[in-house]
């Protein structure tokens, strides 16, 4: 190391990528059929004329946060870039707080920037940026895919899931009692009894569906329900805590105000923790740690993100020192799209991803998508 180097730029890329065609997820807020992405590469240099290259992802859908690739870069260009370009790289901390008091809102476009901030100082420490991070706690991290659709479709769906190696599920739900409870009981008929399988309703369900909803689906032995009511109803995932079954809270937590909200409702066994939603790798440490001083325990979530997405998923998940191992995380980006962003994927069977030992995130875009960047 030599010195503390200084911002020098920072450059885009748009990606877009179409999901698998077997493996797309249709759930309550509709369907996510491709991905179309904003890529930040920063340059920093130091004192001696050093320079270190890191990558992030803005991992962003409309309908789902507000945010795309296009925003993101708009954002990024004419408010983000002006404010942290000339500035050291660390402490990185600071410079979140930089974006932060530049602009409001915006967690996934901030979150992109955070990425690359990350990763160029854990290249420049030559270390894994889990072990920046405060970890490693652990190595691989267990992996879960979603299913859903009805009849052929589902059928489909898991059958290129276990070719892929999953055997660990979440079922999307939300989208009508009866039609959740056909769908979980043929998803447990083709996963088997003893395979992990939990239910998602992406908010989807009113306290009333929920409450007949869960006692319908627990013959069928789901690990856990995640998100079953609005976001911002966190009294009604409370009520469905009470009926038994592990409460995962998702849309309902972005930062420590939502989960304190959350603390002080009962509403959780687990929270689902975003690099996007938290705003960076950083913070997404901070709120599951502040999470599990409270008994809740966090879990990997996913907005379906690419290679450095991914990558920086499961930097974090190594990261937290209390992960809850027993509920699989989403970590899926080597699987859910046709084709991979990475020059060498991550390690990942479907069972479970590894983290490696290769400085920063450890990975870098395809050369062509290098190309791009501007």
């Amino acid at each position: 190391m030599t010195g503390i180097p200084t911002i020098r730029a920072i450059e885009t890329a748009h990606v877009g990528l179409a999901a698998h065609p077997e493996l797309v997820v249709h759930g309550a807020k509709g369907g996510h059929e491709r991905s179309d992405f904003l890529l930040v590469r920063i340059t920093v240099a130091g004192p001696d004329g050093r320079t270190e290259v890191g990558y992030g992802e803005v991992s962003a859908t409309p309908l789902w946060s507000g945010e795309d690739g296009t925003t993101a870069e708009h954002l990024l260009r004419t408010v983000l870039a002006p404010a942290l370009l000339g500035a050291p790289l660390a402490p990185v901390g600071a410079l979140e707080r930089v974006m932060d008091r530049v602009l409001a809102a915006n967690p996934f476009t901030k979150s992109g920037v955070s990425i690359a901030l990350w990763d160029c100082w854990a290249r420049w420490l030559e270390l894994p940026l889990a072990t920046v991070l405060g970890g490693p706690y652990r190595t691989e991290v267990p992996i879960k895919l979603s299913l859903s659709g009805d009849g052929d479709t589902l059928r489909r769906t898991y059958a290129a899931a276990r070719r892929a190696g999953f055997g660990a599920f979440k079922v999307k739900v939300g989208l009508g009692v009866a039609g959740d409870v056909a769908r979980v009981a043929a998803a447990r008929e083709l996963a088997g009894p003893d395979a992990f399988l939990g239910v998602d309703a992406n908010g989807g369900w009113s306290r009333a569906e929920a409450a007949r909803a869960v006692p319908l689906l627990a013959p069928y032995g789901i690990a856990f329900v995640e998100q079953p009511c609005a976001a911002r109803d966190v009294e009604g995932l409370a009520a469905v805590r009470a009926l038994g079954v592990p409460v995962v809270a998702d849309e309902s937590v972005f930062d420590l105000a939502d989960l304190t909200r959350v603390i002080r409702a009962d509403a959780a066994d687990v929270i689902s923790v975003y690099v996007g939603k938290a705003g960076g790798p950083g913070r997404a440490v901070e709120l599951a740690a502040t999470a599990h001083a409270f008994g809740i325990r966090s879990l990997i979530g996913s907005n379906g993100e690419l290679g450095i997405g991914a990558a920086a998923q499961l930097h974090v998940a190594c990261a937290v020192a209390h992960l809850a191992t027993d509920f699989p995380s989403d970590i899926i980006g080597a699987h859910y799209y046709a084709e991979d962003i990475l020059a060498e994927p991550l390690d990942s069977d479907g069972s479970r991803v590894r983290l490696g030992a290769a400085p920063g995130l450890g990975v870098v875009p395809r050369p062509d998508i290098v190309a791009q960047f501007r």
